[in-house]
């Protein structure tokens, strides 16, 4: 294991100071916990919106905390879910009055925990809603999920709530549209090599020089087939055609390139290349693209492929005003 560390148990922490360290005019932490938020939490007139989950996927969450995003992300240890009390202190301190509304990727641990903390947070009298982002087309249950897992597509989901609760919509309101990225969203991912957590300091699986993985998780999850690697356009064709059978896109879309934390960013253009072409043969007209990365897996590398068809709802929203040091327009 190569890694630029300290102590394997103290990464998160480490992490999570050097993160508030770099940009603290627009994040702060909130004292003794694993929460990064707003500076300027709660918010006055706002919905507050909280997500979170396990660290190893920088810059999610907290990436994406600011204006026009998110309010706080919780951060767990590699991918490990946040404990329930850190997530209800997240959601305390973002409550202006107007409720709090939480993003939360389908895996076991996070929806477990999640749903923990909102059920104490309304004990305390805050109001909650929810949203859980299945946007995997790849498998329909794996080691870490019931149903779809939830991966970079969360991103988007992010973007659009946010971009909601920040003209100052009612809960309800935000949930709304929240749940139609949920379902208007789909992504596939695949990895050229895996993945070291810090603690175990062993890769997450195993592949020969000459192999990918398509359909994988991001945090190593095996995926639905393993085979010899091919070029951009054939990479760009798979995950693609798997995308286009699960759902019937039409319109205008946004697309999303997403690195998984090693794969150059000449490498994710040249895929974008290829997908676009793609799309464009098929009749979808791409409204908007995003390459870069937005949720990884610590050093693999590998992709995923993010389309979320829009309306014109959609796109107003997706073209609002953010300001995080993750995601900025």
């Amino acid at each position: 294991m190569k890694k630029i560390i300290n102590d394997p148990n103290e990464t998160v922490q480490e992490m999570l100071e050097g993160l508030v360290m770099a940009y603290p005019q627009k994040l702060q932490r909130l004292a003794e916990t694993t929460v990064v938020m707003r500076k300027d939490v709660p918010v006055t007139g706002k919905v507050g919106l909280v997500s979170g989950g396990g660290s190893g996927h920088e810059p999610a969450h907290a990436g994406y905390v600011g204006e026009g995003m998110l309010d706080a992300a919780v951060a767990g240890e590699v991918f490990t879910s946040p404990t329930p009390d850190q997530v209800l202190e997240a959601i305390k301190a973002v409550d202006s009055g107007n409720g709090v509304f939480l993003v939360i990727k389908n895996y076991t641990g996070d929806v477990m925990n999640f749903e923990m903390a909102a059920e104490l947070a309304e004990a305390e009298g805050i109001q909650v809603e929810k949203v859980i982002v299945n946007d995997d087309v790849a498998v329909e249950d794996s080691s870490f999920t019931t149903g779809r897992r939830g991966i970079a597509g969360t991103v988007l989901v992010h973007k659009i709530a946010g971009a909601k609760a920040e003209e100052g919509a009612e809960l309800s309101e935000v949930k709304r549209v929240a749940e139609k990225v949920v379902a208007n969203v789909r992504s596939m991912g695949m990895a050229l090599t895996p993945c070291t957590v810090p603690a175990s300091g062993e890769p997450s699986f195993q592949l020969d020089e000459n192999e990918m993985e398509i359909g994988i998780g991001i945090h190593g999850e095996p995926g639905i087939e393993r085979k010899r690697i091919g070029t951009a356009m054939e990479i760009a064709d798979e995950l693609t055609e798997r995308i286009l059978k699960d759902r019937a896109f039409s319109g205008d879309v946004a697309v999303m390139i997403n690195g998984l934390g090693a794969t150059p960013e000449m490498e994710l253009y040249i895929l974008n290349k290829n997908v676009q072409k793609i799309l464009s043969e098929k009749g979808i007209h791409v409204y908007r693209t995003y390459v870069g990365e937005y949720m990884t897996s610590l050093e693999m590398a590998g992709c995923s492929l993010t389309l979320l068809e829009l309306d014109e709802e959609l796109k107003s929203l997706l073209d609002a005003e953010a300001n995080t040091i993750a995601f900025s327009q």
